[in-house]
């Protein structure tokens, strides 16, 4: 699996996962992300205990969508180093994709990603057929930044002819 194949199906695993939290797909989606970690040599009942402590935080959130939001950077980072790791675990977890895909709702499967980049480079991924897009740019050369234009002044175009009065103090006569 190339680089790029492999940070595609961590994010997709890692939004997967984040999706079901805290829906009636997520049980299921626990206990085989928990078995998927234990065979990469991961301590189960901490996998376990990570698993439902995001969860909580998903579940007690005002903000679930901002909450799993939040989740999904970690998650992607810890699926990225179980298949640098562990390359067999591949396909199972695309099996847990599959199946947490098919035990969402369909309004829990729509997912929104904001991608930022970092040092010139910006990859994204959405769902399990979709492919990583990968940005470079590069910032311009530095440019010094041009002078503003002079200040103008309101009456400075007009005729003096219709240039309004000078005003004048209570009292006061021309």
């Amino acid at each position: 699996m190339s680089a790029d194949q492999m940070t595609a199906l961590a994010m997709t695993g890692a939004t997967t996962i984040v999706a079901a939290m805290a829906t009636s797909a997520w049980q299921t989606t626990r206990a085989a992300t928990a078995r998927l970690f234990s065979r990469g040599g991961h301590d189960l009942p901490a996998i376990e205990a990570q698993l439902d402590g995001d969860a909580d935080i998903v579940a007690e959130d005002d903000d679930t969508d901002g909450a799993r939001q939040d989740l999904v950077g970690p998650w992607r980072r810890r699926l990225t180093a179980l298949l640098r790791e562990h390359p067999e675990v591949e396909a199972e977890l695309r099996a847990l994709v599959g199946e947490a895909r098919r035990e969402l709702a369909p309004a829990q499967q729509n997912w929104s990603q904001h991608i930022t980049a970092h040092q010139g480079l910006a990859a994204g991924t959405m769902g399990d057929r979709s492919s990583v897009t990968i940005h470079y740019h590069s910032a311009p050369e530095h440019q010094p930044p041009a002078s503003p234009p002079p200040p103008q002044h309101r009456h400075q175009d007009r005729e003096p002819h219709l240039r309004p009065a000078p005003r004048t103090t209570p009292g006061e006569t021309w």
